[in-house]
């Protein structure tokens, strides 16, 4: 799976702004047809969206194209402009059931015959954004096999539920630590909210590493001077990439010589460290660097 540490939002609508994004060597550039895009302007942004998709070289960044929610009226248009133009992952918002999902899911199983595209060479994301969202977790994260991750959406769930969100992020501490929770249990990444002080770089560094810790592989960003603060810390550094390489290869060697025990630098080694090694190693050959 691709590595997706920071995903930047562009206004399907804004041209500069798509040339912008192709160059910034961000991991996944989200081409939004949803919330960035007045009304009146959702034409336009789809016609803008298969162009960019067409023309623009974004190098090895992911192209994302968010639609609008699976029930909105505008979802069909919004597949039919963009699909011919192959994006590389569509992202559907404000999920709540999984057959949401599977509609999408349908979509591009069509357009892939149709296009004699390899079936399923098209990746979903889906965006939990509401309370019912978050209760139907489980059964979301096993719509189909498209699908890659799941994006938490503080902003939309306070709203829907009539909370207040705060600097703290007291309010969305369990649904926040639920998608990861999920994400994990089914193999999908988990990707975190979006920080809406833009400016703030400190203040969004450390509500990454709290992502970070909490389990999450990605975050959602919104302007470009974010994307390096977010990959930088979603990116193992040299010393935890040489560690984890050490605790795999006495992992080798204790199962060579038959021995149940592993040692190394004075320490026990166990499953976890184990199995924490390889996530590592598999976040660091995702971003490229082994």
């Amino acid at each position: 799976m691709r590595a997706r540490r920071a995903l930047l939002y562009v206004p399907g609508s804004d041209q500069r702004k798509l040339e912008k994004a192709a160059g910034l060597e961000v991991d996944s550039v989200c081409m939004d047809l949803e919330d960035g895009v007045a009304l009146g302007q959702k034409a336009a942004a789809r016609a803008m969206v298969a162009q960019a998709l067409r023309a623009l070289d974004f190098g090895r960044t992911e192209r994302v194209v968010r639609i609008n929610a699976v029930g909105s009226g505008l979802e069909t248009d919004d597949l039919a402009a963009v699909l011919p133009a192959r994006p590389d992952t569509i992202m559907v918002p404000k999920v709540e059931q999984a057959d949401q999902l599977r509609w999408v899911d349908e979509q591009l199983a069509r357009a892939e015959a149709a296009h004699g595209w390899p079936q399923g060479s098209t990746a979903l994301l889906a965006l939990i954004e509401t309370a019912r969202g978050v209760v139907n977790l489980a059964a979301i994260a096993q719509a189909t096999p498209r699908l890659q991750a799941l994006g938490f959406g503080a902003e939309d769930l306070m709203a829907d539920i009539g909370g207040k969100r705060t600097a703290s992020n007291r309010e969305v501490v369990f649904p926040r630590s639920q998608m990861a929770l999920v994400a994990a249990a089914f193999g999908l990444q988990a990707i975190d909210m979006v920080y809406v002080r833009y400016k703030d770089l400190e203040g969004l560094r450390s509500e990454t590493e709290e992502a970070a810790v909490l389990g999450y592989q990605g975050k959602q960003v919104i302007h470009p001077a974010q994307v390096p603060v977010v990959q930088q810390v979603f990116t193992p550094s040299a010393e935890e990439i040489a560690y984890a390489q050490k605790v795999l290869a006495a992992m080798k060697a204790a199962e060579a010589r038959g021995e149940g025990v592993i040692g190394l630098e004075g320490k026990m080694i166990d499953m976890p460290m184990i199995r924490a090694a390889q996530r590592v190693l598999a976040r660091a050959r995702a971003a490229g660097l082994v």
